[in-house]
């Protein structure tokens, strides 16, 4: 699982949204979301402060409340983008990327745009499974943050991305190591080389990397293909010469030219 350490990151920069209307804030408990005709203020200031006390699909629901009664107020923009908010952070990501992608479709040049694309990449982000499990919604979140880095290069989102962009990609190849290991556990020699390559052409600047070589120097020689088990092993030791996984390679090719 990768580590999130984002949420910091994201509430820094909804703390410029949220700021309540002018005029009365309410207190009410109950019925907040029952339809009820209300006037821009106090909804808007209702989901505010359901989102102060951490009642965040509460929060949410309200938020749309704003846009569904108030659909022309300026404020029914930033209540659809603050609604994406609250649920990114009630979890319910599904939801969240439902308001997040209306937003971007309504409003495409709008200043917050890129953060409304920098949920949908969180929302996703997220929700990746362990590398035994599918990576679909892995291969999502890599789309979504490289699409924001495309559209958005010099916005402050685009460092967070980049940065978890490297992250995502240690996974997905993880996830081609857990198979290929799989393969050559099963002495299914040619599916495993297939995977340990794409780690080694694809994901080449991730940990991954060094094992991936030592693998394909394992699978060559169990394969029968000695040069290409050298050329694996020689990549190898020209960039990681002090790993453990060079050593390994250099005494699988030194019993090979003894047997």
């Amino acid at each position: 699982m990768l580590r999130k350490a984002h949420r910091p990151i994201a509430l820094l920069i909804a703390a410029a949204l949220i700021a309540p209307l002018a005029g009365c804030a309410t207190g009410k408990n109950k019925g907040d979301t029952k339809y009820v005709a209300r006037d821009v203020d106090t909804l808007y200031n209702a989901a505010k402060e359901r989102l102060d006390k951490r009642q965040y699909k509460l929060a949410a629901a309200l938020f749309d409340e704003v846009e569904r009664q108030h659909p022309y107020s300026p404020w029914a923009r930033r209540a659809q983008l603050m609604s994406a908010f609250s649920y990114y952070l009630a979890r319910e990501y599904t939801d969240s990327i439902s308001s997040a992608q209306r937003f971007i479709s309504i409003h495409p040049g709008n200043r917050d745009a890129p953060y409304a694309l920098y949920l949908i990449a969180m929302d996703y982000y997220e929700q990746i499974q362990d590398v035994t499990r599918d990576q679909k919604l892995t291969q999502q979140a890599l789309d979504a943050m490289q699409e924001l880095m495309r559209r958005y290069p010099d916005s402050r989102y685009a460092a967070d991305a980049r940065v978890k962009v490297d992250l995502i990609n240690d996974h997905l190849a993880g996830k081609e190591m857990e198979v290929g290991r799989f393969y050559q556990r099963r002495a299914d020699w040619l599916a495993a080389t297939l995977r340990f390559r794409v780690v080694v052409d694809k994901y080449q600047t991730t940990s991954h990397a060094p094992e991936a070589l030592m693998r394909l120097t394992e699978s060559y020689l169990a394969l029968g293909v000695p040069q290409e088990a050298e050329k694996a092993a020689a990549v190898l030791g020209a960039n990681y010469p002090g790993s453990k996984w060079y050593e390994h390679a250099y005494e699988l090719l030194r019993k090979k030219r003894a047997a």
